[in-house]
């Protein structure tokens, strides 16, 4: 069979890419191909140019966007101020590099959330950031230069390895991801060449222990970091890496994520300092957040002083986490009274899967401090979200919880799920939840689940909750074992508190308990949300109306695990008008499922051909 003869298109493309790829090390032959010649690029007509552009491969779309750039920047000084016939350029190029990142990472592209993109305005001073436009240019560049990060701490972590980190190869399957088989010069294959050619283009990077050296802060000069993440950090050398490094980049820095590493109060203390200016306590840092890693030590009651001063100067800090992180009550306690006495502008606290039994009655309620902390103005008044999951409190914590809640005005979502509080501890917030769904109405998410609660305490916190102009989003009581007899008042509250979502995944409601609700609830509800696993306990359950819900494409999977619990019982689901499901590669399986040969799923129908869609996540 004879090979396929290469369109004219086709060799033009490719004498363009080696000459432009080549041409960056080559001076000779840049002679030929150079700059002028890349600048008739740009000039050729629209659709020829659309051509180019589109089939060119990254490395050589580099080249060709920067020849761009520097043609508009000696007109306008910011591409926001680009416009004609160049603005169409400059656009027709950041489509080209969305295609290559599709391309490339397909999975990746809906992560990409436009609402939390970012780019630094230098030019305004320090963490001054501004919303603005995706740009897939500096999206495709950071993405590969985590693949190069990634690729790189696997092979120093190889015990043959020995040597300079900037000098470890990549693979030819990243390199030819941007070169698309070209021959390329053996620098090209070295982390050290990625990194100075393409870290311009980093705002965020996750490092392993590995690469937090002397060496690698040289490499990442040039980043604009904004977020970091580190992973593994242990050694003294590493905690050294990770300081240099963030005292290069405080100036930019805005989120600081920690996994699995060792931060014992030293090690803390150390990380802080490094983050703010000489001599200065202040530092611009949003979100900070430690997982997975112990942060004191067993026998020690030493707790990092530089960490509260930390936490109590953060102009900008809105998100703080401590998740499994060995945490001691009097360290949890702590953290919280610096938090409080700064009136700290947080909007969101974390502190989960610690076991911090009795941090909150470790301040005597009787004491005159305890007493002037509920009587001051100290408050976290911009607290929005509280996580405590998994953190070991009993009843008497709910209680002390119930007494600080009230030092959060505007809170609203709260967590406690996993903690054994028990019936005793539901009523004991009892009083908190009435006065806050009943006077600010500001709580919206409550997560009770696996608490140790029965159907007695969920019944009386159901009763007590009072009806609202503006009701709940979210209420879960999953994993309680309530049974049926929480059947009836919880129909009841359904009809008339409004509630939106609800999950009573595992309640042990049976299928009494399920008949029951049935037969109780009304015929119209506000929830739009309840836990579709609830219809593998309704074995009579038929039909079920499900149109017009909004459902995420992930919903597919969930949908097709209950069809198959139910055995072929349904006789009719309806999904239409949930157009987002039609983005899920698994839509067909939903006719699959049929009763008496008939397909029972109603699926939404896609998009018309016609209408214009704009597939940006």
């Amino acid at each position: 069979m004879s090979e396929e003869v290469p369109s004219l298109l086709a060799l033009c493309l490719k004498a363009i890419t080696s000459a432009i790829i080549h041409g960056e090390f080559f001076t000779d032959i840049f002679e030929c191909y150079g700059y002028d010649h890349l600048q008739d690029i740009l000039d050729l007509p629209s659709d020829l140019l659309d051509s180019v552009v589109i089939n060119l491969p990254p490395l050589a779309l580099q080249t060709l966007h920067n020849v761009l750039i520097d043609d508009c920047m000696e007109k306008f000084r910011t591409p926001g101020e680009i416009h004609g016939r160049k603005r169409g350029r400059y656009d027709n190029f950041n489509i080209a590099w969305k295609i290559l990142f599709r391309k490339r990472w397909p999975e990746d592209l809906r992560k990409i959330d436009p609402r939390k993109y970012i780019t630094t305005d230098d030019s305004a001073g320090i963490h001054n950031s501004v919303k603005g436009p995706l740009d897939w240019q500096q999206l495709y560049w950071e993405k590969h230069l985590q693949n190069c990060l990634d690729d790189a701490a696997e092979r120093a972590l190889l015990p043959s390895f020995y040597g300079r980190i900037g000098e470890l190869r990549i693979s030819n399957s990243i390199i030819n991801a941007i070169s698309h088989g070209e021959n390329m010069l053996d620098e090209c294959f070295r982390l050290s060449y990625h990194c100075d050619r393409f870290g311009c283009y980093a705002r965020c990077l996750r490092l392993q222990n590995v690469l937090c050296a002397v060496e690698i802060c040289e490499m990442l000069r040039s980043c604009k970091l904004q977020k970091l993440i580190f992973i593994r950090i242990i050694s003294k050398t590493q905690v050294d890496g990770v300081c240099m490094l963030l005292n290069h980049h405080r100036k930019t820095l805005l989120s600081l994520e920690f996994i699995h590493c060792q931060l014992y109060p030293t090690v803390m203390n150390k990380i802080c300092s490094s983050l703010c200016e000489e001599g200065s306590l202040i530092h611009g840092i949003q979100s900070f957040c430690v997982k997975s890693s112990p942060i004191s030590e067993s026998k020690s009651s030493l707790i990092p002083t530089c960490l509260l001063s930390f936490l109590s100067s953060g102009r900008l800090l809105e998100s703080v986490c401590f998740s499994d992180t060995k945490m001691q009550p009097k360290f949890a306690k702590k953290i919280l009274d610096t938090l409080l006495s700064s009136s700290s502008d947080l909007v969101t606290l974390e502190i989960s899967e610690n076991n911090i039994s009795g941090w909150l009655s470790k301040i005597e309620r009787q004491s005159k401090d305890f007493r002037s902390l509920l009587g001051s103005d100290a408050s976290l008044k911009s607290l929005t979200v509280l996580n405590l999951r998994g953190s070991n409190l009993h009843s008497n914590d709910a209680e002390d919880l119930g007494h600080i809640l009230v030092k959060m005005p505007c809170l609203k979502s709260l967590d406690i799920s996993d903690n054994p509080i028990t019936d005793e501890g539901i009523r004991s917030l009892i009083p908190y939840f009435v006065r806050a769904l009943g006077k600010t109405n500001l709580l919206s998410n409550v997560k009770l689940e696996n608490c140790n609660l029965s159907s007695g305490g969920v019944i009386e916190l159901l009763r007590s909750l009072p009806s609202l102009e503006e009701p709940l989003n979210m209420l879960s009581i999953a994993d309680n074992h309530l049974g049926s007899s929480v059947a009836a008042t919880l129909a009841k509250f359904l009809g008339a508190s409004g509630l939106r979502e609800l999950n009573i995944e595992d309640i042990g409601l049976g299928a009494v308990g399920f008949k029951e609700l049935e037969e109780i609830l009304p015929q119209e509800i506000a929830l739009s949300f309840i836990n579709i696993r609830l219809i593998s306990q309704a074995p009579n359950l038929v039909s079920i109306n499900a149109g017009a819900n909004i459902m995420p494409p992930e919903s597919v999977d969930i949908i097709c695990d209950a069809l198959k619990l139910l055995k072929g019982k349904l006789e009719h689901l309806d999904l239409s008008e949930n157009s987002h499901l039609c983005r899920s590669n698994n839509t067909s399986a939903l006719l699959e499922f049929c009763h008496q040969g008939k397909p029972i799923v109603m699926i939404p129908s896609p998009p018309q051909s016609g209408t214009p869609y704009d597939d940006d996540p």
